[in-house]
């Protein structure tokens, strides 16, 4: 059967029930967009399709498979674009500021870094389902939604995702219609954004869709600056009601200043009293990056029970960061220096990807089957050098300056703490220079097993074939290691209602020792095993009333990491750490007009050494983290919205020394409908003012969070 259901209640009330279904499950998707106005699409007002209890649309997702949220057996969030546009985010960060079991690390002031149940990652980054691991700050103005998966994810994504993965989906064309809209935004700060989306009915069954934004960057902190410029056209081909191609081509051009944050002092806390200083060069803190991104997508539908999608995936980043960072500070002692150091980092990589999966329905007697069976292709070759901060009076990569407003660097060119003049040479110290090729071949299969009315199952497992060669040009010496690894998932849902699932599910995922970034393998790496996790979770879902859900999990994470033996390194030692935890989410509609999303969690979790625990928490891991945002339609034409964002504080390093102060931020929204065509909105950030220090990268590196601001933007559509 096939329903209509507004989406005012459908995505905003349900989207923590069902999945929008991939594309390919949906080849007659775009003649259903086209009747139901594609205008709307943008806008907040569309009717999307409905088989049984499956959600459809234009789009690929996470899971792969046409599977309802409420039966997937792990904890997701979705934030959809019309959420990305009521709450006025910018950024990923802001994003997961929202989004409970994750917080942000600091990222070093030039990418996106996310830490999923205490797993910090900067490479767990997927776009339409694919791999995205170079560092940058990747822009919303292309997408459609974005979804936070947490718990190992190795069956669907391979190496990472060991607390969680993030992917983003983007906008793709709509055939038969006409439509456009755009934004304008400004803020107090001068951050100044213009977005257009166009889609074109080119021919029959052909669509081109434009999306394109350009910011001119600017915050709270001195010398911040920067750029970001997007450019992303797509062209739909609907050959038939069975076939559909995706072409994309996506262009990224960002410049922006690094502000790595501030020092802590003899507390361990960061010094409230350098908040407006920056603790870098007002000119050589930056980070560029310009990228070109290739993406092939057919979807044919063989029958009524086997759909297939196939993609193809090239990527070619050029990025440059630069920086000096506080890396000493003894307030006791010497309060009124700091020991700077700095490095430049320049990586060329290219990335190759394909990858295809088969989903076929079928029954067994009276069991039904969902079996996905998919494989993938990954070729990167990545070029990295970096070159260490070199001080003319120091001959070394640290110099002590004292603590001024603005400091009394410039251009490589300042007078440190005893008054001499030094100057930095980011082209005398070779830190490393390497060249990274990999190859990797993946195998996976799923079947997804309805027993009964009243109990699925899950079980699948994933080969994954990692071949890396790194080559350290300055020593001339080439280092390679092959891992080859199994990750097996397995879950059970059981349904004692339509409304309710209770699961319980078993993952697990590795990560190779040469890292996210696989930069090196030096040392003993290239002879150590990697990394693996596994992961236990058990929860429940229940859309307990129309429009409103709640899901409920508690999990383990299990890392276990081989490391040689302290008196024989012959022999392996494996070391297991775990974190374990709590969340709680409720969203959706409460009454007509007042749409709630709020999340919990608790996190807990132990260092464990050689002679087992430490008694130290891991870093960057809160206790406790809450948020709740509630938007209201006061009329028609005007709604508000409040909520906030708390943390409780956790350690910056290891050593348990630094500390992040607890926080809780205040946020507020108004929009005013002018026109069915026009809305005027205003986003208000930390309403109080209050100071806090959101994330952080190392003991002297506290990022300062933005006072009281406001987002100004009017929004059009035609």
């Amino acid at each position: 059967m096939i329903h209509k259901i507004s989406r005012s209640v459908l995505m905003l009330g349900s989207a923590a029930i069902a999945f929008p279904a991939m594309a390919e499950n949906a080849p007659d998707t775009a003649e259903d967009t086209a009747e139901n106005g594609a205008e709307a699409d943008a806008y907040g007002d569309r009717e999307i399709t409905v088989r049984g209890d499956v959600l459809y649309s234009d789009q690929l997702n996470s899971v792969k498979t046409p599977t309802p949220i409420l039966d997937v057996p792990q904890s997701v969030t979705i934030t959809t674009q019309e959420d990305i546009q009521e709450r006025g985010f910018t950024s990923i960060g802001q994003i997961v500021d929202y989004t409970p079991g994750v917080n942000t690390s600091q990222g070093e002031g030039h990418r996106d870094a996310i830490v999923f149940r205490g797993v910090r990652s900067t490479a767990d980054f997927f776009i339409d389902g694919v791999r995205d691991d170079v560092q940058y700050y990747r822009g919303l103005y292309n997408l459609e939604q974005v979804e936070i998966l947490r718990g190992p994810n190795a069956l669907l994504f391979g190496r990472g995702g060991t607390g969680g993965i993030l992917n983003r989906v983007t906008k793709k064309g709509v055939t038969g219609e006409t439509f456009g809209g755009g934004q304008i935004a400004v803020d107090t700060f001068g951050e100044t954004s213009i977005q257009g989306d166009i889609n074109l009915a080119a021919a029959t069954g052909v669509s081109v869709r434009v999306n394109a934004s350009y910011e001119s960057l600017a915050n709270h902190r001195d010398f911040y600056d920067g750029e970001r410029i997007g450019f992303n056209p797509t062209v739909r081909f609907a050959f038939t009601d069975d076939t559909i191609l995706d072409l994309s081509y996506e262009y990224a051009n960002h410049e922006r200043f690094v502000d790595r944050g501030i020092p802590t002092g003899s507390d361990g806390r960061p010094v409230e009293a350098f908040k407006d200083i920056v603790f870098g060069d007002a000119e050589q803190n930056f980070t560029t990056l310009e990228a070109h991104l290739l993406r092939a997508n057919l979807q044919h539908e063989f029958s009524s029970d086997v759909k297939g999608v196939f993609s193809a995936f090239y990527g070619d980043y050029d990025k440059v960061y630069a920086n000096q960072y506080a890396s000493g500070y003894d307030q006791a002692n010497t309060p009124g220096v700091v020991t700077l150091d700095g490095y430049i980092d320049n990586t060329q990589r290219q990335n190759l990807i394909l990858s295809g999966n088969l989903i076929g329905e079928f029954e067994t007697g009276a069991i039904e089957h969902t079996l996905l069976v998919g494989g993938e292709f990954i070729s990167t070759s990545s070029d990295q050098n970096r070159f260490n901060s070199f001080w003319s009076e120091t001959q070394d990569d640290n110099e002590i300056f004292a603590i001024n407003r603005p400091l009394n660097l410039f251009n490589n060119v300042g007078v440190n703490a005893l008054g001499q003049t030094t100057t930095n040479d980011f082209t005398a110290d070779l830190n490393d220079f390497t060249q990274v090729e990999i190859d990797v071949i993946s195998l996976y299969i799923q079947d997804e097993i309805k027993l009964t009315d009243w109990l699925n199952v899950v079980i699948g497992g994933r080969f994954d074939s990692f071949d890396i060669e790194v080559l350290n040009v300055p020593a001339g010496e080439l280092r390679t290691r092959k891992d080859e690894e199994f990750s097996p998932r397995g879950g059970a849902i059981l349904k004692p209602a339509e409304n309710v699932s209770i699961y319980a599910s078993y993952s697990e995922s590795f990560l190779p020792r040469s890292g996210e970034q696989f930069a090196n393998i030096n040392g003993n790496n290239d002879a150590l095993a990697p990394d693996t996790f596994t992961n236990l979770e058990a929860g429940l879902k229940w859309d307990f009333m129309q429009g409103l859900s709640l899901t409920a999990a508690i999990f383990e994470i299990e890392q276990s990491s081989p490391q040689p033996n302290d008196n024989d390194p012959a022999t392996l030692d494996v070391i297991d750490s775990r974190i374990r935890g709590f969340e709680l989410q409720l969203q959706g509609e409460v009454t007509d007009g007042w749409f709630v999303s709020a999340g919990y969690s608790f996190l807990g979790g132990e260092q464990v050494n050689r002679t087992g625990p430490t008694g130290l928490r891991p870093r960057e891991l809160p206790e406790n983290m809450f948020s709740v945002w509630n938007n209201i339609e006061v009329t028609d034409r005007i709604g508000v919205g409040f909520g906030l964002t708390h943390q409780d504080e956790s350690f910056i390093n290891n050593g348990n020394t630094a500390v992040l102060p607890a926080y809780t931020r205040i946020d507020a929204a108004a929009y005013f409908d002018i026109s069915d065509r026009f809305r005027l909105q205003v986003n208000v950030e930390n309403l109080t003012d209050t100071l806090y220090f959101p994330n952080s990268h190392a003991t002297h590196q506290a990022t300062v969070g933005a006072p009281l601001n406001a987002r100004f933007a009017l929004t059009g559509r035609f």
